[in-house]
């Protein structure tokens, strides 16, 4: 039997880079990048598969599967245990408003700099396309979205059946993240009020969500298998040349992406006295996870990680924002995507927005964030602002096929943004910890959690 402190010792005789999660997952990307292109060359397309562009779907649809498992338990008890928590918080209704007002502030902030960038990238001019014949132009959704707030049962769990032409029947059953953040909001809310008597399902919660941050840990710790599959697929099946028309859309896209995450939040950084290159060195773990991973909810974990230990953001204060944030807080798939991805819609069908139109999108992108729940894809926060707008929602199959591509920089965005708020709260309230902050950036974000001494055993 081997001795499980000799294998500790060979661990740590290998070199960093085969045993630190940053240059595993570079090393992930890059290995990805190169089978995803010799897939496409050896005729991988989404019509006729070969065996290497298969490998890299299944491989990567799997590690997404693995996250999105997760969603339903840890949305509950994440946001439950998190209002919970502000029971511990001094002055913890000030510190909860502040957050929301910090992420309405940055929100809007994002989704005015997507509407600039379409209508000077215009993205979607000279396409010569028309409206679709059922085009209405009517505007008025915003009422269906307020009513699919409210459950429909205690899971927000809804089922459907379809009959194949065999005669077989099947029923699949689905959830609605923004219900279940509902239910969680107000279970939360009656768990505080009521006190005492609450605090056994409180516990209760509490150590359902450590079970489920444990099992979403290992998940995250084999990322770089999942990110080789991840970026591998994406390459083998849309490549560079599927991006062709949709061009100006992507480069739109990141360059609203780089302004936020690069002079946006560097500049509300520096205004509270804080270093720029410290807020990037500690969040940075976070964000490259959020990058391959594309789920805020499934990087949520690491992210409360290095907002308690490297930004020195109170544990309690910690545990209410962050999870609030990984639901709620999207200034990439809620702000800057939705705007420029309208705007692209209206002018790629030949369609001219009014004002009230530009201050709808507004208006969605800072309230409607909760409609994208930390999943992958932004595709329902899309379906919403085109529908409020009444623009064609053809519009959201025409870029389903880049939304791995733009997604990745996104979810990257909206991790950065779920760390700076509480960051940014902590500092204005005098409750940061800038000795954690400033501290030099060493180690790994998994050490505590995966490079326990072991234990001692006879040979």
């Amino acid at each position: 039997m081997n001795n499980p402190a000799s294998y500790a010792t060979a661990v740590r005789r290998l070199p960093k880079w085969a045993t630190s999660f940053g240059p595993q997952i570079i090393a992930a990307l890059i290995l990805g990048l190169i089978l995803g292109l010799w897939a496409k060359q050896t005729g991988h397309t989404t019509e006729s598969p070969n065996a290497l562009g298969t490998t890299l779907q299944v491989i990567g649809s799997s590690y997404v599967s693995l996250l999105k498992a997760a969603v339903v338990p840890l949305v509950f008890f994440a946001v439950v245990a998190s209002i919970a928590n502000l029971a511990q918080v001094t002055n913890a209704a000030r510190l909860a408003w502040k957050t929301l007002l910090w992420f309405c502030i940055t929100a809007f902030i994002a989704v005015m700099i997507g509407i600039g960038l379409g209508i000077v990238f215009q993205p979607g001019v000279g396409t010569g396309q028309s409206a679709p014949a059922d085009y209405t132009g009517k505007t008025g959704s915003w009422w269906a979205f307020l009513q699919g707030l409210i459950p429909a049962n205690f899971l927000g769990l809804s089922a459907s059946s379809k009959v194949a032409e065999s005669g077989a029947v099947s029923t699949s059953v689905s959830f609605d993240v923004l219900q279940i953040l509902v239910i969680a909001i107000a279970v939360g809310v009656a768990a505080l009020k009521v006190g005492a008597a609450a605090e056994p399902f409180v516990s209760f919660s509490r150590s359902i969500l450590a079970i489920i941050q444990k099992v979403l840990w290992w998940i995250i710790r084999i990322a770089p298998i999942g990110t080789v599959g991840l970026i591998g697929n994406a390459v083998a099946t849309y490549g560079w040349d599927t991006m062709g028309s949709l061009a100006k859309f992507v480069v739109a896209i990141y360059v609203g992406l780089a302004l936020v995450l690069f002079v946006v939040y560097p500049i509300m950084v520096r205004v509270h006295g804080l270093s720029v290159r410290q807020y990037f060195s500690g969040a940075w773990p976070a964000i490259q996870l959020a990058f391959v991973s594309r789920s805020s909810v499934g990087t949520m974990p690491l992210t409360q990680r290095v907002t308690e230990r490297n930004m020195g953001v109170p544990s309690g204060y910690a545990s209410f924002a962050v999870p609030l944030g990984a639901t709620t807080k999207m200034d990439g798939c809620a702000a800057i995507y939705p705007a420029i991805a309208a705007i692209f819609v209206a002018q790629f069908f030949g369609i001219d927005l009014n004002f009230s139109q530009y201050l709808l999108i507004v208006i969605v992108s800072v309230l409607g964030s909760a409609a994208t729940a930390g999943t992958t894809g932004a595709t329902v926060m899309l379906t919403l602002t085109l529908s409020t707008l009444g623009l064609p929602l053809a519009g959201v199959g025409l870029l389903l096929a880049i939304d791995p591509i733009v997604d990745m920089g996104r979810t990257a965005v909206n991790v950065a943004g779920q760390i700076l708020v509480p960051t940014i709260v902590s500092k204005r309230e005098g409750i940061l910890d800038e000795s954690l902050y400033n501290a030099d950036r060493e180690g790994d974000p998994f050490k505590d959690e995966f490079s326990e001494k072991p234990e001692t055993v006879d040979a």
